[in-house]
């Protein structure tokens, strides 16, 4: 049993249930339907938690990828929030169109940087932005429908890339279906339905089995694997968690290539995660300098009592 569990950390396996359940993240197998805002709602009812956060809306009729924070985890929502998607979907043309000309349209016209502009019915300002796309891929046609695999930058409208696809081959076309299949480096395999959620939970309260819940919690330390990391020696810990800037001489060592202005994950020795911080550093200035301050504290995730003894790292 215990080598089913993921090995996310150091000090994942020493932490209680209820000090992961503050902790972590969760990738739900969001349904058609409910809207992101509702699912989320339904996963903090679960759990019985005072907050929760999802890191990017889903159209009802969209399924997929929903990363979703709990309590405590939400804090680290800067870092995922601007993750990169990938999605299957159909788009229906309004006339048939062969498909070579269809790929040298999107090969030429829709990889790399766009513009677009929001839908009506989005949250945001439909003002027009650029966003890239990674690739694009028709992966089956059939007649009007396109079967397709896209990879692009958060924030790209899918529905809107199939309109602006059906404008410039001037036969029109509409998102027919549309699957979200990755958030940075979540996939489908890591996703769990609202029934498997729930039912692993009642499972831990009624029976103290905590197998099935701890493959379905994520640790935020995993949940940010993608931002750069910075460790910090233990006399910092307690001043970090107070808010306290992080100044060279508490950091015993980092990754490579932090520029200033970037939001770091800053670390225990046992590979803790204790807040997210903005660099006013580079990974070199670090270095090389002795004063000065190196990383702002900008969200403390560790306040005491959260996680296991960190002054015994």
């Amino acid at each position: 049993e215990e080598d089913s569990v993921p090995n996310y950390g150091k000090s994942a396996k020493e932490r209680t249930i209820e000090e992961l359940i503050k902790t972590s993240a969760i990738i739900c197998d969001n349904h058609s339907g409910p809207t992101s805002h509702q699912v989320t709602a339904w996963v903090r009812d679960i759990f019985n938690v005072k907050t929760c956060g999802h890191s990017g809306t889903l159209d009802p009729s969209v399924t997929g990828v929903l990363p979703i924070a709990l309590e405590n985890a939400t804090k680290v929502m800067p870092v995922l929030t601007g993750l990169d998607k990938e999605y299957v979907g159909v788009m229906h043309l309004h006339k048939e169109v062969p498909e070579d000309l269809l790929r040298n349209v999107i090969v030429e016209k829709f990889i790399g940087k766009i513009k677009q502009r929001p839908p009506v019915k989005s949250a945001v300002a439909r003002v027009e932005r650029e966003r890239e796309i990674y690739f694009f891929d028709i992966l089956e046609m059939d007649g009007k429908d396109v079967l397709f695999k896209v990879g692009c930058q958060a924030g790209t409208y899918i529905r809107v890339l199939c309109h602006q696809i059906g404008q410039t081959l001037k036969v029109g076309a509409h998102m027919a279906q549309l699957r979200r299949t990755k958030v940075g480096n979540f996939t489908e395999d890591d996703t769990h339905s609202l029934v498997e959620i729930r039912d692993a939970y009642e499972f831990w309260k009624e029976n103290k089995d905590e197998t099935n819940l701890r493959k379905i919690l994520i640790p935020v330390e995993y949940a940010t694997m993608h931002a750069k990391r910075v460790f910090v020696k233990d006399s910092a810990v307690d001043a970090i968690s107070n808010g306290s800037p992080l100044y060279p001489n508490g950091i015993t060592r980092i990754q490579k290539d932090i520029i200033r202005g970037e939001t770091v994950a800053i670390m225990t020795l046992k590979e803790e995660l204790i807040a997210l911080g903005i660099s006013k550093m580079t990974s070199e200035e670090i270095f090389k300098r002795k004063t000065g301050t190196a990383v702002r504290v900008d969200r403390v995730l560790m306040p005491r009592g959260i996680y296991p003894k960190w002054d015994k790292a």
